[in-house]
């Protein structure tokens, strides 16, 4: 095979699914500039902030895991623990000063697609052997429902092609340990963790199931569970379900046993203590073996893994050289996991969802889902009904999947439904796998369960093109029929277009901020901190957007992971605690208010603040009187709700530090309103 040959199927796949791209993502590539797919005010302003701020940081000649860009300049934020897409930051590097922050943020999303295409289609072709069969399965994964969702706020995890290329070297490595495979792995596991953290866990587990698979069998033994220990724990769990029926009719019941109160009011326990003597039962019957695995095939593990290992450790030297900054400063502050309160997974009944960024959507039905608290960002996990029908219809006419494409999807289906089974909305209080897999170090930094369903999806998206693989060998004479209506009818579903766009204007009240000198910096009120599990203050993400386009220094910010010492150090400042308090609609106290009020222009002279942005539709009339009269404010300009004030006391310029964006940087609009 020629060279052109061997490279003409990998050119056409990618050509195809760049036009996939286009036309998956339409009207996009007409608003390139001016729109986004997610609203600016929430996590897609975060995201276009983290190219921002990283090309800003490297250019002034500074480590971009550190920023004095947010919160306060004296005190730098340390990055290393926020979702900061590290892999698409250096892709728009060279990217932002041609096209300007908006259109890089977009072309590089475009790109992350087309990426997750192609390697998906390298995944399912290792796997098949057949192109075709592969590229409508790189479709399938790359514009699931799942992916769409997350390009309209969770743009990290749009990035999926780690996961993909990830697994095809794991797969390579399981048929010979070769040192360029155990290279590629290391890479691949920086790739995943440059793009999100949730990624990097992911392949830590993608690992362990492969492993496990190939060491361990799970056969049925014949007459066994028959014995009386069977017999007690099918009484028992007879017993508990008569509990659990007693709690959900009568509301549960309280008494005392032996001078101790009792409490039955939830099925969190009961469920518990039945699931646990049903799976006892179950694996009586049961016999896990453990395939012979011979010294010279460890050390061969071995000697493959320790250069992957070294490979992603040093790939990932610069953030983890900044997460032992924060280890060492006191600020790697973990949240707390709680047994019956941590984040939910994927609701059972939205896998067999239709696709709801499909045209054709009822918009009667998303209605209902939203006010069931239904997260079309984060909940949606539906699998093409495409994909299903061929999968079931092909094991109906004979087809038997591979054991280990079974148990990934199987692994991380019940994964992403969470610490318990949830259907329709109403929790059976069943636990899950990830009930227990969350208290486990490392793997538990994954704390949303429901974006498992991204790796479900990569497996369901193999499994389709192995099924479709097995049909078309079955009609060979009608292959192309076949590929042609699948991928027609594929394509048909899928259909995301024409996607809801956002406008990335930023109001004009801040080219006078842009205009200022270097070093100034800018107060937003209402104002607060925040992370992605608790806030301070009432901040809203789309200041750190303005700041794209502004580039000044900005009081308050958000990231991923807030340490505590922040919120501290905020406490101790009498003008941000006694802004915080205010921004969340609630009342100072006398001490507090006369604090405010005398070191108000203090501090802002102090802070070299020379810009107040007063939002008058967010903020309380006791906020917006006592913050104008507190910090001797004097209105500048107005852009509909959003009025823009300069402190009536004179400030003395501060030091150079931070520069105004160049003028393809800027995005202001001169129309009215916010």
């Amino acid at each position: 095979m020629t060279q052109a040959a061997r490279w003409r199927p990998h050119v056409l796949a990618l050509a195809a699914y760049v036009v996939a791209a286009i036309v998956f993502s339409w009207p996009l590539p007409l608003h390139l500039t001016t729109h986004l797919t997610g609203v600016p005010d929430g996590d897609t302003g975060v995201y276009v902030w983290n190219q921002w701020v990283f090309r800003h940081e490297l250019v002034h000649g500074r480590q971009p895991y550190q920023t004095g860009t947010i919160f306060w300049p004296d005190n730098p934020a340390n990055l290393s623990l926020h979702n900061y897409t590290t892999f698409q930051n250096l892709v728009a590097l060279p990217l932002i000063p041609l096209l300007g922050v908006v259109a890089t943020f977009n072309v590089v999303y475009l790109l992350m697609t087309v990426l997750t295409g192609y390697c998906t289609f390298l995944l399912a072709r290792h796997v098949t052997g057949a192109a075709g069969e592969s590229w409508l399965a790189g479709l399938l994964f790359a514009w699931s429902p799942a992916l769409v969702a997350r390009g309209t706020a969770h743009f990290s995890l749009v990035a999926a092609a780690p996961l993909a290329l990830f697994l095809l070297l794991l797969l390579r490595a399981t048929d010979r340990y070769r040192f360029r495979d155990a290279v590629g792995l290391g890479a691949a596991m920086w790739w995943a963790a440059s793009t999100d953290v949730y990624y990097a866990v992911y392949c830590v587990l993608l690992a362990g199931v492969v492993l496990a698979a190939q060491v361990f069998r799970l056969r049925r033994e014949p007459g066994a569970g028959q014995g009386a220990l069977s017999r007690a724990l099918a009484i028992a769990a007879v017993c508990l379900a008569i509990l659990v029926t007693a709690v959900v009719i009568t509301g549960g019941w309280q008494f005392t046993l032996l001078g101790q109160p009792v409490r039955a009011h939830s099925l969190y326990t009961p469920m518990l203590a039945l699931t646990v003597v049903m799976l006892w039962r179950l694996a009586l019957r049961y016999r896990l073996s453990v395939a012979a695995v011979t010294t010279a095939r460890t050390w061969a593990l071995v000697r493959f893994a320790v250069p992957a290992v070294l490979v992603a450790a040093a790939l990932m030297s610069p953030v983890l050289y900044a997460a032992a900054q924060r280890l060492a400063a006191g600020d790697f502050d973990t949240p707390r996991i709680f047994w019956r309160s941590s984040p939910p997974g994927i609701d059972l009944l939205t896998v067999l969802l239709p696709n709801l960024h499909h045209p054709l959507a009822p918009s009667a039905f998303i209605d209902w889902l939203r006010q069931r608290r239904f997260d079309d960002a984060e909940n949606i996990a539906a699998l093409p009904w495409v994909a299903l029908l061929t999968i079931v219809g092909a094991a109906w006419a004979g087809w038997r999947a591979p054991r280990r494409w079974i148990v990934l999807t199987l692994t991380f289906g019940l994964l992403a439904l969470g610490p318990f089974l949830v259907i329709a909305g109403s929790n059976t209080h069943v636990p899950g796998p990830w009930a227990l897999l969350r208290y486990v170090p490392v793997v538990g930094l994954a704390r949303s369960p429901g974006r498992f369903s991204i790796v479900f999806a990569l497996a369901v998206a193999v499994l389709f093109a192995l099924a479709l693989t097995w049909l078309a060998r079955r009609l060979p004479s009608h292959r192309r029929l076949v590929l042609a209506g699948g991928g027609a009818l594929l394509i048909l579903e899928l259909m995301p277009a024409p996607r809801p766009l956002y406008s990335a204007a930023v109001p004009g009240i801040y080219q006078q901020v842009a205009a200022a000198p270097r070093g100034v910096a800018i107060l937003e009120i209402p104002f607060g901190i925040r992370d992605g599990t608790s806030s301070v203050g009432n901040f809203t993400a789309r200041s750190q957007y303005f700041q794209t386009a502004h580039g000044k220094t900005l009081m308050g910010g958000y990231l991923s992971r807030l340490a505590h010492r922040r919120v501290a150090e905020l406490r101790r400042s009498p003008v941000l605690n006694a802004l915080a308090i205010l921004s969340e609609n609630l009342t100072l106290s006398t001490d507090e208010a006369r604090a405010f009020l005398e070191r108000g222009p203090a501090f802002l002279q102090q802070q070299n603040i020379h810009f107040v942005v007063l939002d008058r539709r967010r903020a309380s009339p006791a906020l917006s009187e006592l913050a104008v009269r507190a910090l001797r404010l004097q209105l500048v300009d107005t852009d509909g709700a959003l009025e823009l004030y300069r402190p009536s006391a004179p400030i003395a310029p501060g030091p150079a530090v931070f520069s105004a964006p160049s003028d393809r940087g800027q995005r202001f609009r001169a129309a009215p309103g916010s």
